[in-house]
């Protein structure tokens, strides 16, 4: 009856042991395969990129400032009004200017006056040289009365053309007058839209040592972005290369462009090189404003509707498939282009596949799972474990 007593339980612990390793054999797998991370091979398109950090610029803008000096009397125009070529912008006080014109043309009146005198002298001296040119051919006169009328003649012509040279120098300086005077009145360069304004009604300026800006136009229906790419980065961009970009409050609303241009000279910031890259876009809405932040990415190469998977699956140039059945197979990969989320597989897999996930890491787990089971006993399933006490 003892030995009896000593065999149940050994017993007990065969068959309990024997459902282990069923279980082992069946659930085991399955459930360990259903808790590895995974992702779905899928369609989806894949964008290998350069992102940068860019401001909005309009294209085209013209600075408007004032040619001569003068007090600021009158503003025409406010900040935000979209104006025409040659619309009149502003007004410096024309008092000064307008009196060197009137100066100007009082001087050119007197000197044209004074020519027409001179000329009426000419006149009788060249009667008088001719007379007494007939007189010494009939022996009528005297070679003193002769040369007196020449030198007259001849004084005359010179007194002429020094007053027509005076007049040509007032003339010029009357131009220059009467061009100071039209700068009092500014007119737009270009149309567009005054973006920004410098100086304000009544204000005195002074265009001697540099020329005051009064405000700024600009074009908005295509603006510029302009963007710092690092040096480590630039050499990936070419000319024509497709770009697009996102600014803030845009809810994910794209902006697309081409790469126009790469300055050669870097900007160096807190002993970072970097380089400018622009490309324009049209703004037909005027979503797009001036200093706008954007965020842009220079396509580098795209895959459209291709088999993609996450770079986290990839092992070089292999993933691990995870099976209906919930065995994996390591599978050799073609890729693609790449990003740092996703690739895309050109051959050796199909949509709808699973692989698994960060491989280095679930080796990891599986080699200490089997040194700690190497260490502890077998566990126990849960439907073998008795009630707590």
């Amino acid at each position: 009856m003892r030995k009896a007593l000593v065999l149940w339980p050994a017993a007990v612990l065969l068959a309990a042991g024997g459902a282990y390793g069923a279980w082992l054999a069946w659930a085991a797998p399955q459930e360990r395969a259903d808790a590895l991370p995974s992702a779905l091979v899928q369609r989806a398109d894949v964008l290998d990129t350069v992102a940068a950090t860019g401001t909005l610029q309009p294209r085209d803008y013209v600075d408007v400032g004032t040619q001569v000096s003068g007090q600021l009397r009158t503003l025409h125009v406010e900040v935000g009004e979209r104006v025409a070529k040659g619309a009149l912008l502003a007004e410096i006080d024309p008092t000064v200017y307008r009196a060197k014109v009137e100066a100007s043309e009082a001087q050119l009146r007197n000197l044209q006056a004074q020519l027409a005198q001179r000329q009426a002298q000419l006149t009788l001296a060249e009667q008088r040289a001719e007379r007494q040119a007939r007189l010494a051919r009939e022996q009528a006169t005297t070679a003193e009365a002769v040369q007196s009328a020449q030198a007259e003649l001849q004084s005359s012509r010179a007194q002429i053309q020094a007053l027509q040279a005076q007049i040509q120098q007032t003339r010029s300086t009357l131009r220059g007058d009467q061009a100071a005077l039209g700068y009092t009145r500014i007119h737009a360069p270009m149309a567009g839209t005054v973006v920004v304004q410098h100086a304000k009604q009544g204000q005195t300026l002074n265009a001697n040592q540099s020329a005051p800006v009064v405000l700024r136009i600009a074009d908005l229906s295509v603006m510029t972005v302009q963007t710092q790419v690092s040096e480590a980065d630039v050499s990936r961009l070419s000319i024509g290369m497709p770009v697009y970009f996102t600014t803030l409050g845009s809810q994910g609303k794209r902006w697309h462009g081409t790469l126009r241009q790469i300055n050669p000279t870097p900007e160096v910031q807190n002993n970072v090189v970097l380089y400018n890259a622009l490309f324009d876009v049209p703004n037909p809405d005027g979503a797009l404003m001036t200093q706008m932040t954007s965020q842009v990415f220079f396509v580098v190469a795209e895959a459209k509707d291709a088999v993609v998977v996450p770079v986290t699956a990839l092992e070089g140039a292999r993933v691990r498939v995870l099976g209906a059945d919930g065995r994996v197979e390591t599978r050799a990969v073609e890729l693609g282009v790449r990003n740092r989320v996703a690739a895309e597989v050109r051959a050796g897999l199909e949509p709808g596949e699973r692989v698994l996930l960060n491989n280095e890491r679930l080796r990891s787990d599986s080699e200490r799972r089997r040194t700690a089971g190497s260490a502890s006993a077998t566990p126990v399933p849960p439907f073998l474990r008795g009630p707590r006490l």
